[in-house]
Order: structure tokens, then sequence, then C-alpha cells
């Protein structure tokens, strides 16, 4: 606790919220809505009771504070008043009564009640257990497991599918904020069922495993916003326990191979995909027969797919677990032409021919390689994918076809002109020594299409517009040609976060022109008319002060200052920001 107190300070919770949510916290703190406060060497957690309860932790990282927040504002990476809240608690906790003292003042809370538990009578701890057991169903399940089993007064199974029932039971629909409690009982119900991971419950616990996967399964598939992954984590520890208690047990290898292949299947999630794999010591060369068997059967059923035809969102799902399966067994057979078999009964995306391609580029075969790719090309011309055409551009340079080379690089940029098709461009060009050549062709290219989006005109836009510059920019920019990034952008538009990329390269050795353009950037900041966007211009407001200062013009930038508490006096939010900065700026 010594280091987190170090950490904890009012003064460091101010600077980490800032004054107005410092003081939101206080208030928070006063009214009483902090609850549940608990302390550990390296962790205070706690409840914030806010529009709704907001779960907060605050921990020691490193020589940091680490923190979190189940509320919006902590989730966009913010210290949020209720982490503020939580750190004055824990100060108010710790601070000595100056009447009295305080003796334990710093002991872990932790340790003074285990010391106080170690002296109690049986009698007594029963009692507190008990009165827990009544409050928290899932302190009470588990004890009752424990009991039964100790007592064999009820057949295991029963008492465990009747556990897993009820830990799976909810009532309505559990909403994200809910599913971190629901998987708390779930872990205690998982440990419980881990107690059965011995030579002679393990054939039990893998009936129990597959009953508790699939009510899991279920309650995430219809019941659950689990968008935090909590209850999936509960999914994959019962999924793990199966495996180990299979490997405890040895069940029956083709009736776990049947369950394996039905579950593959049916799941709604992966507690079971690659079981094949995963399982193959437990299954033997028995089971995996039979998990064959089963899994070809079920292919028979799969029409072959080609580039005219299109996958069903109704028998997508299906169509995906039996290829994965199907893909499985050929892997683990080694046999790639039995692997390429299986990928091509689907050819209905360029993407398919790209797989293949490389299956057979990865076991040596570079021309059947070349052949696919060319092929998938050639299947869909009016739906390229790049990636298929840079790994044909990478063949053909390995060939010496430098022509096809450069021009599929080519077609990529004319498709689509971006900054990473001119890189691609860059690299196949300078490689063959022809770049200066293709960047002056590429160049106006860029300048061209910026010329035709101008002029073209529509419904929306009557009239032409200035030209939009921004892929110059982008392209000036990563060539860190900073001069040419300067002068396209007086001659017409730009995407904001090009014109703050270029503002921050300025800033060193043209200080003058990045305070231009940072005050050309934040009126469009502050015209977004949302706290967000004023956080944003205040930023910038900084580094435009920093940046006039270090040039000796501080009292220009007051004015600016000034001129823009004018022009957005309408902002009251703004405006109550604005004047925090000049606030800072006025003092000594």
């Amino acid at each position: 606790m010594a280091k987190l107190e170090r950490l904890i300070t009012p003064a460091a919770l101010k600077a980490l919220a800032g004054a107005s949510a410092f003081t939101r916290g206080e208030d928070y703190l006063v009214d009483g809505a902090v609850e549940r406060l608990r302390r550990s060497d390296e962790l205070v957690s706690a409840q914030v009771m806010g529009s709704e309860p907001y779960h907060v932790e605050l921990w020691a990282d490193g020589d940091e504070l680490g923190y979190g927040c189940s509320c919006p504002r902590a989730a966009d990476g913010y210290f949020c008043k209720h982490c503020v809240a939580v750190g004055l608690a824990m100060l108010d906790e710790t601070i000595p009564d100056p009447e009295v003292g305080d003796p334990d003042h710093g002991r872990d809370p932790e340790s003074l009640i285990r010391d106080y538990l170690l002296v109690q009578s049986p009698e007594v701890l029963t009692q507190l257990i008990m009165e827990q057991a009544q409050r928290d169903d899932a302190l009470h399940r588990s004890l009752l497991l424990k009991a039964e089993r100790a007592s064999g007064s009820m057949d295991i199974l029963r008492a465990f599918r009747k556990a897993i029932d009820d830990a799976t039971r909810v009532r309505g629909f559990v909403a994200w904020d809910e599913a971190g409690d629901l998987a708390s009982d779930l872990d205690v119900l998982v440990d419980s069922l881990e107690e059965l991971l011995t030579p002679g419950s393990a054939g039990a616990l893998v009936e129990l495993a597959e009953y508790a996967i699939e009510k899991v399964d279920q309650l995430l598939a219809e019941d659950v916003d689990d968008s935090g992954g909590e209850v999936g984590d509960v999914l994959a520890r019962l999924g793990d326990l199966h495996l180990r208690a299979c490997q405890l047990a040895r069940p029956e290898p083709v009736a776990l191979a049947e369950r394996l292949f039905r579950y593959e299947l049916s799941v709604s999630f992966d507690s079971y995909s690659d079981s094949v794999r995963i399982y193959q010591d437990v299954l033997g060369k028995e089971g995996i027969a039979r998990f064959r068997s089963l899994a070809e059967r079920q292919w028979e059923q799969i029409q072959p797919l080609g580039p005219s035809d299109q996958k069903h969102r109704s028998d997508f799902s299906d169509r995906f677990r039996i290829t994965h399966i199907m893909e499985t067994l050929a892997q683990m057979s080694g046999d790639t032409d039995a692997l390429v078999a299986v990928k091509s009964r689907d050819l209905s995306s360029p993407y398919q021919y790209l797989t293949i391609a490389e299956i057979y580029h990865k076991a040596g075969h570079d021309e059947l390689a070349l052949d696919w790719a060319e092929r998938g090309i050639k299947s869909f011309p009016n739906r390229p994918d790049d990636r298929l055409r840079d790994f044909l551009v990478k063949e053909y340079l390995k060939r010496g076809r430098d022509d096809d080379a450069l021009q599929l690089t080519w077609i990529q940029f004319e498709v689509r002109a971006t900054v990473e098709h001119y890189r691609k461009l860059h690299d196949v060009a300078d490689r063959l020594g022809r770049w200066p050549e293709q960047r002056q062709r590429a160049l106006a290219a860029v300048e061209a299409l910026a010329q035709r989006s101008a002029e073209a005109l529509s419904g929306f836009r009557p009239k032409p517009a200035l030209p939009d510059w921004s892929l110059r920019v982008e392209i000036a920019l990563w060539e860190n040609d900073l001069d040419t990034a300067w002068q396209v952008i007086q001659r017409g538009g730009c995407r904001r976060d090009l014109l703050l990329s270029l503002a921050g390269k300025l800033e060193g050795p043209r200080r003058d022109d990045a305070v231009t353009l940072y005050r050309r950037i934040i009126p469009s900041v502050i015209e977004e008319t949302e706290n967000r966007a004023y956080q944003e211009a205040i930023r910038h407001l900084r580094k435009v002060g920093r940046l006039m200062q270090a040039a000796g013009n501080i009292d220009d930038f007051r004015g600016y200052l000034a001129t823009l508490r004018v022009r957005y006096k309408a902002k009251r939010n703004f405006v109550k920001l604005l004047d925090g900065l000049i606030q800072e700026r006025a003092r000594p």
C-alpha cells in the first residue's frame, strides 16, 4: 500500500483528471457515492454510484498510477471523475485520526482480516460463512457441492448438473455491464468442477464439462452481451478443462470422436474448433478415423462454388465449419493436393485462388502457384484482389518479367490512387531502376485526378470546387518533401489529419509556417461544436502558444486568444476552456 500511497495524492489525481473532473470527483466522495472500497498491496477497487454503478480500479503500474473504470469517458482513455472519487476515498481511509492516532495506519486490510479470522473459533467461522453464503449464490453453490461430495449423500452428476443449470439460468437479457458479475459466478462453478480433475472422477468431469459448455454456449448466443469477453473467458476455461479431463480419463475414442464432431458443427462459439487436432492424442488412430469418416460424409453434401457463384448466408456457417474441419484433416495428413482439393471446392472469390497459390508456393511448387494466381486474376476481371496482384508481382519479379510486374502495380494505382499504392509503385520501379520517370507519371496522374474531381458537377455541387490535394500532400509527407506539401496546401483543400501532420513536422524547421497552419486548422475544429473538439482545439492552441512564445510573440498570442473569445462567445463550453488557457498565460 505504501507504493500506492505515494502515487495517489490529491495533486496527482488533479493532474491526471484536470480541475473540472477533480471537482466532480470530490463531489462524489462527499455525497457518499463510493461504495465497496477494497484495498490490497497493489490495488484499490470500488463501485461509484453515478448515473449507473461504475466499477473502478487503481493500481501501481511501475512508477505510474494505472487506472480503469467502466464508464464511457474512461473507455476513451481519460482519468475520469469516478477514478478521482475512489482515489480520494482511499486517502480518506488512510488519514489517521489526529486525536487518537492510528497504530494500524498503512497495514494491508486483507492482513487485518486474516489475522482476525485466525483467532476465531470454528463455530464463529462457520456462522460467518453461512451468513455470507445466504447472500452469495455462487458461494452457496460451491459450498453445497463440496458438502455433497464429502458426504456422498447425492449422485455427483446430478448435483453438478443442477449447479450448472442454476448458474446458467438468467432472468432476462444480461447487458454488457452485468456480464462481469455473471462471469464471476460461472468462474466459481468452474473452480468446483476443476476439483473433479482426479483419476477417480475425471470420467464424470468429461460429461459435466460438455454439459456446461453447451449451457454457457447457449447463454452467450441468446442471453448475454459479452462485449468485454468475460463470459467467453469462462467458456475457454471449460474447453481447457474438458481436454484435461479427457487426457486423464481416456474416454472411448469412437464415441468421443462422434461427440466432438457433432459439437464442432453445432456450438455457436469456438469451444471445439480444431478438435480433431487438439484431441488427436486422446482419439488415437481409431477415433481420428471415425472423425474423418463423419467429416467426409458431411463434405459430400457441400456443392462446389465457381467464380460466378455466391455463398448464401443461410448455409455460410455450416459450409465454413465443415470446410475448416476438412482443411484441418488435410493439414494433419501433410497432403498438399488434398488440402488444395478442399480449398478448390470454393472458388467464388479471388482470395480463394490466392490461398491455393500460397499453399503451392509454401510446398515449393512455384509453377503451380503462379498458374493458380494467374487463373484468379483472369477469373475476376471486374472484382480483383490486391493481395493476389501483390503475389503475382513478386512472382513476376523473381522470373525477370519486369514489365508484367510494373504493369500490374500500375493497374492497382490507376484503379485506386492511394499513398499505399504509390509506395508499391515506388518499390517495384525503384528495384527496376525506373523510378524517376514512373514518379513523374504517377504525380501527373494525381494532379489530373484532383482537377477532375474538383470540376465534376452534381446535384449537390452545381459549381466547380477547389481541388482536394490530400493525396498529393500525403505523398509529399511520405517523401519528407515539406516544401512541396506547403506549396500544395495553398492551392486548395486537404484533410485535417494531413494538415496536422504537416504542422507537426514544420514546428522545428519552420516555426512561423507551423503557427500559420495551426491557425488555419483551429476554426474548423471549433466549428464541430462538441466538447471533444473543443478540447482538441485547446491542445492545438497550447502548441501555438509555445511556438509563438519561443519566437518572442507572446503578446500576439494573447491577442489571438482574445480574438477567438469574441468570435466564439456563443460556444460557452469552448469559452470556459479558453478562459482557463488565458488564465494560464496570464500567470507570471
